[in-house]
Order: C-alpha cells, then sequence, then structure tokens
C-alpha cells in the first residue's frame, strides 16, 4: 500500500482531508441573485465533504481500537503462557 493510500476508503487526490483549520476558516459565498443567505449547494457540498472525513476517522478510530485488543489478547496470552513455565520449574 502506498504512502498516502488508507485502508479502508478511496478519496480523490483533488480532494485531500480536510484540517481542523481549515474547517474553522471556510468561508461561504453568498446566494446570487438577489437572495440572501449563504448559497445552499456550496453549504451541502462542504457538510458532505465534512461527513466523509469524520467517516475515515471514526473507520480509522474504530480499527485502532479492534488492533490495540488484538495487542492486549496477545500479551495476556503470551503473559499467561510465561507464568505457567516459571510456575512449573523453568520446564518447558
Amino acid at each position: 500500500m502506498g504512502r498516502n493510500q488508507r485502508p479502508g476508503y478511496y478519496r480523490s487526490a483533488a480532494c485531500p482531508p480536510l484540517r481542523p483549520w481549515q474547517v474553522r476558516a471556510w468561508r461561504f459565498r453568498a446566494c446570487r441573485f438577489g437572495r440572501r443567505g449563504l448559497d445552499p449547494t456550496e453549504v451541502h457540498e462542504f457538510l458532505d465533504r465534512v461527513a466523509d472525513d469524520l467517516a475515515a476517522v471514526y473507520d480509522a478510530l474504530g480499527n485502532s481500537v479492534q488492533e490495540a485488543v488484538r495487542f492486549r489478547d496477545a500479551l495476556r496470552g503470551w503473559q499467561s503462557e510465561q507464568a505457567r513455565r516459571l510456575n512449573a520449574g523453568g520446564r518447558y
């Protein structure tokens, strides 16, 4: 897997992940044709992008939690095996 590839989802190079400072600094254009407020299309596109990035973060977090559980279980198994060997008088 390449350096910029992430497991589990696809992302176009034209749309890199948003950083927190980018979300905070984002400014929407005003509506055209004399309407007041923000351009609804632009707002919805931005919200979709933020939602996609959040989904990717939560997927990665879930994978990290699962990996931590596997490491913890493997360590406990190894520790139990070492304790059994020591209790058996060092005989393998």
